[in-house]
């Protein structure tokens, strides 16, 4: 990886996503932080461009590495059949493509050695870097539900807490996945399911996974009965 793109991911990557708040104290936060999101996009997208790039010359690698493998053994039995025939002349030349192959294959392998150790280390970045969205999303969501919080204790006289809430949220994830379709041209979240589907699907999920804990413990002590 290139130094530059190398040192944008480290940033990036060691960044605290409370010091990128503290640093956006200006008259629009919210769309700060966006703009942040999607400068995080272009760096993902040059890793992953950096990343394929790599695989392919590992591919490449691993394909020459194999085909020296193959005449190696090929010459093998060539060489015998030549010597068989009284052909020495073309023996020798066989032998001297073995050493040939014997002097490639050494320097062939570090290379191989190298594209994989870049191969892993892009992947561990991007891994990071999809992570490190995934926080500043959070955090992004977060800020702006504190917000909406302090406008309605501010401001939403005679609104009811339930309906507040609901109404604030649904702001929220509007927000939320104009941003994540513009970005990805998916849908983020499933508006049309409420907080109490949210909470009864949450219970189901808690209730599925307990009766999956109660079967595996059933078969624990009955093969030990």
């Amino acid at each position: 990886m290139a130094d530059s793109l190398k040192a944008r991911v480290t940033r990036m990557v060691a960044a605290s996503v409370h010091a990128l708040i503290d640093h956006i104290e200006d008259q629009n936060p919210g769309a700060a932080m966006e703009q942040s999101l999607r400068e995080a996009d272009v760096v993902i997208d040059e890793v992953r461009q950096e990343l394929g790039k790599t695989s392919a010359n590992r591919h490449l690698a691993q394909q020459q590495h194999a085909r020296l493998n193959s005449q190696h053994t090929d010459l093998i039995g060539q060489i015998d059949t030549a010597m068989a025939q009284g052909r020495e002349d073309l023996a020798r030349a066989a032998v001297a493509r073995q050493l040939d192959i014997e002097a490639q294959i050494p320097v062939l392998e570090t290379t191989l050695a190298d594209f994989t150790h870049q191969e892993s280390e892009l992947q561990g970045y991007v891994a990071a870097l999809l992570a490190k969205k995934r926080e500043m999303e959070e955090a992004l969501q977060a800020f702006r539900a504190s917000r909406a919080e302090c406008q309605a204790a501010t401001g939403a006289a005679g609104v009811t807490p339930g309906r507040s809430a609901e109404h604030r949220m649904d702001d929220i994830t509007g927000a939320f996945d104009r941003i994540h379709q513009r970005q990805t041209g998916l849908s983020g979240t499933d508006q049309k399911k409420s907080l109490q589907q949210a909470a009864q699907l949450k219970e189901l999920d808690d209730l599925v996974r307990d009766n999956k804990i109660a079967e595996r413990m059933a078969q624990i002590k009955a093969s030990k009965a």
